[in-house]
């Protein structure tokens, strides 16, 4: 009795539909799919984001070495 069964969910469905329509309903599920792709994208750009600073690190380290002169002095 918890649970909720597919007839349950089907008179809400009907209810939803009754109350805002077929479009704003497709409207509404057409603004959480682009809600939903665009924190995906953000979190794709966050894990990228700190690779891309390592590579920064490194090629700051490798410009600082070329600088240098044979006997270890600063150019």
């Amino acid at each position: 009795m918890g649970s909720l069964s597919i007839w349950h969910w089907l008179i809400v469905l009907l209810i939803a539909v009754l109350i805002f329509g077929t479009k704003r309903l497709g409207s509404i599920g057409t603004d959480l799919g682009s809600a939903v792709k665009g924190f995906r994208k953000a979190m794709n750009d966050d894990e990228e984001e700190p690779k891309k600073l390592k590579q920064q690190e490194a090629d700051a380290d490798f410009a600082d070495d070329r600088e240098k002169d044979t006997s270890g002095k600063s150019l």
